[in-house]
C-alpha cells in the first residue's frame, strides 16, 4: 500500500511534471523562464522536482511565460487539490480542538456508509465523553494547542457521534483487540469506555469487528483510516491528516479492509473479547 503522504506528494509531481513539460515546450531553459517570471531560477527546479508547490500565481505566471495561459486554471484546481490533501495537523488546530470537531458535522451529515479501521484508539464516533476527554486532551498537549478545550471537544465529539442513531446510514468498525487493552485516562473512563462499546456494538446500523491479537493474519495491523462512502479515506499520522480520493488508491484502503475484516470477530466472540478487557481492567 502507498504510504499516505506519498499520495500528496505524488500528486504534487504531477502538477511539477505538467509545468515542466509545458516549459521544455515553448523551449525556455529554467533560467530563461526564472528570468520571465521574476525568481530565481532555484524556484523553479523546486517547483518542477516538486519540492515546493506552486502559488496560485506562481503558476498564472508560468504559464504566461510559456504561452499556456488557458492552462492556468485547471493547473492551479489541481495543485490546490495536492495541498489539499495533506493537512497538518498545527494548522488545524490553531484554532482549538472543538473546532476542529464541529468542523466535521455536515460532512459527516453527506455521508451514508462510515467504514472505520483503528489500530490505536477506540474510533470518534464510539467515544464516551470520558475517554475523548484523554484523547484529545493527549492530543492538545503533544500538539502544544494555543487554547486546551479538550473539554468542550469531546463534549462536542459525543454529540456529533449522535449520528450512529439517525436512519439512512450503516457504520462498520474494526478494532485491534489491543485498542481494548490501552489504558486510556482513568480506569473508570477506560471501563465506562468499554461498556458502551457492548452498547453500541448491538445498534442496529452498526457493525463492530475486532481482530484478536491470537488470530492468522492476512494484513499486519495498519494506520488508523476512516473511508467515506467510496469517495474519501482520511488517515492520521502524526504530523497530519492526509485526504486521498484517488480511485485507484481508496480501492486499496477498501482491499486491506475487507482482508481485516474477514480476520474480525463479531457479535458474542466481540463481546468476549471485551467482557475480558473489562475483567482485566477491574482486576486488582
Amino acid at each position: 500500500m502507498t504510504l499516505p503522504s506519498s499520495s500528496a506528494q505524488s500528486a504534487r509531481e504531477v502538477v511539477a511534471r505538467r509545468l515542466r513539460d509545458l516549459r521544455k515546450g515553448a523551449g525556455l531553459t529554467v533560467v530563461t523562464l526564472a528570468s520571465s517570471c521574476g525568481w530565481h531560477h532555484s524556484k523553479t527546479s523546486r517547483i518542477e522536482t516538486g519540492r515546493t508547490g506552486p502559488t496560485a500565481t506562481d503558476i498564472r505566471l508560468w504559464c504566461r511565460a510559456v504561452g499556456a495561459e488557458r492552462d492556468a486554471e485547471d493547473l492551479i484546481a489541481q495543485s490546490l487539490h495536492a495541498e489539499s490533501m495533506y493537512s497538518e495537523w498545527r494548522h488545524r488546530t490553531r484554532t482549538g480542538l472543538k473546532a476542529l470537531q464541529d468542523s466535521a458535522v455536515a460532512f459527516f451529515q453527506q455521508t451514508e456508509l462510515f467504514r472505520v479501521y483503528s489500530s490505536s484508539l477506540v474510533p470518534g464516533l464510539l467515544q464516551t465523553e470520558g475517554y475523548a476527554a484523554a484523547v484529545l486532551s493527549m492530543s492538545a498537549h503533544f500538539r502544544d494547542v494555543p487554547v486546551d478545550d479538550s473539554a468542550d471537544a469531546a463534549r462536542a465529539r459525543v454529540e456529533r457521534s449522535q449520528i450512529i442513531h439517525e436512519r439512512g446510514r450503516r457504520f462498520v468498525f474494526l478494532i485491534e483487540e489491543a485498542v481494548l487493552r490501552y489504558r486510556i485516562g482513568s480506569p473508570d473512563a477506560m471501563a465506562a469506555q468499554l461498556g458502551y462499546l457492548l452498547t453500541a456494538g448491538a445498534l442496529p446500523a452498526v457493525s463492530l469487528g475486532i481482530i484478536p491479537s491470537t488470530a492468522s493474519r492476512g494484513q499486519w495491523p495498519r494506520e488508523t483510516f476512516h473511508v467515506y462512502d467510496d469517495a474519501l479515506v482520511s488517515v492520521e499520522l502524526v504530523s497530519a491528516q492526509v485526504r486521498i480520493t484517488q480511485p485507484s488508491e481508496i480501492g486499496l484502503y477498501l482491499r486491506a479492509f475487507e482482508q481485516m475484516r474477514r480476520t474480525a470477530v463479531y457479535g458474542a466472540q466481540a463481546r468476549a473479547l471485551i467482557v475480558s478487557a473489562i475483567d482485566v481492567l477491574e482486576s486488582p
